[in-house]
Parts: structure tokens; sequence; C-alpha cells
């Protein structure tokens, strides 16, 4: 009984997440963010369910994405554990937990692929959900 119990909760936290997820995209999106993926990595590591990538276009863009997500975030009651590249605004990334937003600029984000990098990952359709 207690795996059925642990397993309910374990896939509504998961349904939490993704609703989550699919917020920071939608956030992103409405601050002009361009190629928006939501990457599900449940299958893939213990250490997140969720990667978020999105682009803007400048310093001023990425910061924007980053703050509206936090604010759209904390309206929910999630608040972030960390927040890394802030100040130069290349590769904006926010920690959430279990949910984990990379904002990057469009060099960044090339250089880095990190599509590619976790190719494997599947994609969640953000504007579906």
């Amino acid at each position: 009984m207690k795996t059925l119990a642990a397993n309910g909760m374990a896939s509504r936290l998961s349904e939490a997440a993704q609703r989550r997820a699919c917020l920071c995209a939608r956030v992103a999106d409405e601050n002009k963010g361009t190629d928006i993926v939501v990457l599900d990595m449940r299958g893939i590591t213990t250490m997140y369910d969720y990667f978020v990538i999105a682009t803007g276009m400048s310093r001023r863009q990425t910061h924007t994405i980053a703050d509206e997500i936090e604010k759209a975030m904390a309206e929910e009651g999630e608040f972030k554990l960390s927040t890394e590249g802030y100040e130069i605004g290349k590769w904006i990334v926010l920690d959430y937990g279990d949910v984990v937003v990379h904002v990057f600029d469009p060099q960044c984000r090339s250089y880095y692929e990190l599509e590619e990098l976790w190719a494997n990952a599947p994609r969640l359709d953000w504007r579906r959900e």
C-alpha cells in the first residue's frame, strides 16, 4: 500500500513540475524569448525533472525573461534555490529544484547546445500543456 501511495504522490509532484516548466516556457515566450524548448529529464537524471531553455537577443532581454519567470514562479509560491550568470546575462540559470531554466544569448546557446547534449531527452509540447 505504501508503494502505491508513494507512486501517486510522485506522479502528482511530477505533474506539478511539468506545469511549472510550461509556465516558465510561456513566460519566456510572452517576453519575446525564442527557440523555447522544454526537455523532460526524468528518465535521464534524478537531479531535476525538466529543463527549460530559451534565448534572449540581448542582455536586457535575458534579464527581463529571467526576472519575469522569477515573478511568475513566486506568484505560484515557488522560489528559486539559486541563480547563476545573471550579472553577465549571457547564460542565466534559474534553479527551482525540479525545474531548471536556462536563458541564453544566441552565441552561448549555439556554443553550448544543451539540446544536443541532452538529445535523448523527450521534448515537451509546452504550448499544449
